[in-house]
């Protein structure tokens, strides 16, 4: 397969310092804090929907369908900031990524305008998905408010990974904070107000969030376009387009793998004891596991940016091994029966037993934080090499293993759906980590001789 080629340093005028635990700990804390941040949006929305009229009925809308499907639909175009992040090393570079970004920003958003408007809304909700007739049309209307969104996420995405590569992830971080706002905002209105339903305020609320995290990165990356970006020096061997499918194609099958799982659990629970119980508690326990693997999430554009400099796995690895620890103990600290008591029932207002429901689906998932940050470390490496096919391999496994535990489930038909899904949720997750470890020792080793034919750094 056609590579592309090495790209330099982060900064194309500053050689930066050594690299240590400090500056590691400085790239990714700015992306953590976006990941923390992100994964506070969902609690919010849960815990303001919990609150208005018929709560049950509008979480597991929001939850069984409408993210769902909204995720489904915008999943080609997450990867866009590692893809960006990457391969961003020269303006050519940077304006065919955009050439890219926006057909398939075009291409998505008409999928998503196709489902909500035309008879197939209807087939995949009712047939398909088999969801509880009650939340059938509040969903489409959810559905519909979230029509801009995958091209939002498409825009954010490609700037912030021009942000990272270039050493400000700091201005990621911020951008989260300007969602968080567009999304309080939203909120309290839909709060103040009363009336509307609460899928359409959740619908809303990551309209606009995203909405405004999109404008504020377009106009933060112009400083960077203009001082680094636009004076880097051209590729040896420019970016073609077979290069960009090749890297692109199997990390977009990779997020759409995964994000098919969440469709998939909908389906499941439907057809499972406590259906419309388990869909409520869905979004809730999907925010939170989204929450604690953010400290592993973030970590896979450091390993991207970094794993290229001399003597850095080593240091990685240490580091990663740190960030494991502190996620899942973080993860635990939350699950002591008192204070989940306190949190799910006191300050998310969840009606019972979702609060219970919500306890030990995150007890069953407490690998997973851990598990997400050897899956950055290992995907970072496979990124660097070029070779991202093993990334959809591990993704393919993943999946696999989450329908069939699902297909046994809904033939057993005598477990709890919710607590089903985050079980084969969390052996897949195992079973793709150990994959994206076994695809990466040939990268690894690579990495390995290369530094032991350098000196060490003091």
């Amino acid at each position: 397969m056609e590579t592309t080629p090495e790209p330099p340093s982060i900064l194309s005028s500053v050689q930066p310092p050594p690299l240590g635990p400090r500056r590691i700990f400085t790239t990714w804390w700015p992306l953590a804090a976006s990941w923390m941040l992100m994964g506070a949006e969902g609690p919010a929305i849960s815990a303001i929907v919990s609150r208005l009229a018929e709560p049950t009925i509008n979480l597991a809308a929001y939850g069984g369908l409408v993210f769902p499907l909204a995720l489904l639909v915008e999943a080609p175009i997450i990867m866009m900031l590692a893809a960006s992040t990457a391969l961003s090393q020269d303006w050519a570079s940077y304006l065919k990524l955009r050439r890219f970004m926006n057909r398939m920003g075009a291409v998505l958003t008409a999928i998503h305008i196709i489902i909500v408007a035309t008879p197939l809304y209807t087939v995949i909700a009712r047939d398909v998905i088999q969801a509880p007739e009650e939340i059938i049309g509040p969903a489409r209307i959810g559905l519909a408010i979230l029509v801009p969104w995958a091209w939002a996420i498409a825009h954010r995405r490609f700037h912030q990974g021009v942000l990272i590569r270039y050493g400000h992830s700091l201005q990621v971080g911020l951008g989260t904070v300007v969602r968080l706002t567009a999304d309080a905002l939203v909120l309290a209105i839909g709060f103040s107000i009363g009336s509307i339903g609460g899928v359409a305020i959740a619908a809303a609320t990551l309209t606009a969030g995203v909405l405004a995290e999109a404008l504020y990165a377009r106009i933060t990356v112009r400083h960077t376009l203009s001082r680094q970006l636009r004076p880097a020096p051209a590729a040896d061997r420019p970016l073609t387009n077979r290069a960009l499918l090749s890297f692109y194609i199997p990390l977009s099958l990779t997020q759409l793998l995964v994000l098919v799982a969440s469709p998939i659990g909908s389906a499941a629970m439907s057809r499972m004891p406590l259906a419309l119980e388990s869909l409520a508690a869905w979004p809730v326990v999907g925010s939170l596991s989204f929450l604690f693997r953010g400290f592993g999430g973030a970590f896979n554009e450091v390993v991207v940016t970094l794993i290229g400099e001399r003597r850095s796995s080593p240091r990685l690895r240490r580091f990663a091994l740190g960030l494991g620890l502190a996620s899942t103990i973080v993860m635990a600290v939350l699950l002591i029966p008192v204070l989940s008591r306190a949190v799910f029932a006191g300050l998310l207002d969840l009606a019972e037993p979702l609060p219970d429901l919500v306890r030990w689906s995150l007890i069953i998932l407490l690998p997973v934080p851990a598990l997400a940050v050897a899956q950055s470390y290992f995907q970072g490496i496979i990124l660097h090499s070029r070779r991202t096919r093993s990334i959809t391999e591990s993704v393919g496994i993943f999946l696999a293993v989450v329908a069939a535990i699902l297909l046994g489930g809904v033939i057993w038909g005598a477990v709890t759906g919710l607590y089903l899904a985050v079980g084969a949720l969390a052996l897949g997750e195992a079973l793709r980590t150990y994959w994206l470890w076994a695809r990466s020792r040939a990268a690894r080793t690579v990495i390995r001789e290369r530094d032991a034919e350098e000196p060490s750094l003091p």
